[in-house]
């Protein structure tokens, strides 16, 4: 049986490296990903085009100015006179950012009284805009203190960034990334295993081999176990080596996690890969079902934002449970009783699909 096995796993293997097209499609993903990802998809808000709208001649009100204008979050890319060009400017999206300086703040900042000024943002992008608001927060609070050092704040907030002290947004990213790759490619393989056999006209010779049907679907499953695992070390590789991340917890406990969670993509693939008749409508099926399951991960958006109702929908998403681990381990050396908290739900998801992938492939070999 092992031999049986061992060579369907094989043939599985070469076919996927002779089809050029699959070999593309397994080879270039990962690299691709992993660049736009860590370079482009990225949470960082910087170089924002500011507009400027000073009504004051006043030093103080230039020295606020230079501040955002020195500041790597904010680019000043045009003045106004009038509040109409600023709105313009605002509706064309040529500033994301208007500030706003009335024409008594220098001597109000001088005669120690409250000084007002308006920042005006853009919030069709609210995230940025959130984080575009936090910055100028920064920088006023830090011209504030400056221009009267005797007066002391009512409140000090000392802040300390655990896991990520640098706010760098590729060590949030790639982890999660190690996890929707291994996904996508566990799914796609293992989803185009039985279409590609009735597509070549090869799958009635299946039929006819002595191999059972428990054989088959191990057969089918581990080339797509196997390509998850490659797609996902070729990240945690370039995450290590290219991107610098640290990694503080056990890389043999993050493999067998990966393991463990490229089992639930490979059941949902083979189940699709029964039903399909073509590699298109595999393929097809496996972004039906990919692309929810990273929208209800986490991946993107926290899991806490999302409505009670798709909260309790994702608890059957495998993806959700591995970006815990993923993360855990690479940036704070999560504890094994908490991974294993986010282990069980995930072995229990991969069961079921490996269930159903049984029966559906039993109900195709009948």
């Amino acid at each position: 049986m092992l031999r049986r096995v061992v060579a369907l796993i094989m043939k599985e293997l070469v076919g996927l490296w002779k089809d050029p097209k699959t070999r593309m499609v397994i080879l270039i993903p990962p690299i691709v990903q992993v660049v736009i990802f860590a370079y482009a998809a990225t949470y960082d808000v910087t170089h924002v085009p500011l507009g400027i709208w000073n009504d004051d001649a006043g030093a103080q009100s230039a020295e606020l100015i230079r501040r955002f204008d020195g500041s790597p979050a904010f680019d000043v890319t045009e003045s106004f006179a009038a509040p109409e060009q600023a709105r313009a400017a605002l509706d064309a999206k040529r500033v994301a950012v208007v500030l706003h300086v009335p024409q008594d703040f220098s001597s109000d900042v001088v005669a120690g009284r409250t000084a007002r000024a308006q920042l005006l943002l853009d919030a069709r992008r609210s995230n940025s805009a959130l984080l575009a608001q936090g910055y100028a927060a920064n920088i006023v609070g830090t011209f504030a203190q400056d221009m009267h050092p005797g007066r002391s704040p009512p409140l000090v907030l000392l802040t300390r960034d655990w896991f990520n002290p640098t706010l760098e947004s590729t060590w949030f990213i790639l982890p999660g990334l190690v996890c929707i790759l291994s996904l996508i490619m566990s799914l796609l393989v293992s989803a185009l295993s039985l279409a590609r056999e009735r597509e070549l006209g090869t799958f009635e010779q299946l039929l006819v081999t002595p191999l059972r049907p428990a054989e088959i679907l191990v057969g089918k499953a581990l080339p797509g176990i196997i390509v998850g695992l490659i797609n996902a070390n070729i990240v945690i590789i370039a995450a290590l080596l290219w991107f610098r991340l640290p990694f503080r917890g056990d890389l043999l406990l993050l493999e067998a996690m990966l393991l463990l969670y490229t089992l639930s993509g490979v059941g949902i693939g083979l189940a699709l890969s029964s039903f399909a008749r073509t590699q298109q409508q595999a393929m097809l099926g496996v972004f039906v079902f990919a692309s929810p399951m990273i929208v209800l991960s986490g991946f993107a958006a926290p899991i806490e934002n999302m409505p009670r109702i798709v909260e309790l929908i994702g608890r059957i998403d495998p993806v959700r449970y591995m970006l815990v681990i993923a993360r855990g381990l690479f940036l704070q050396d999560m504890p094994l009783r908490v991974v294993l908290e986010q282990a069980w739900p995930m072995a229990l998801i991969a069961a079921a699909m490996l269930t159903i992938a049984g029966f559906a492939v039993r109900r195709a070999l009948s």
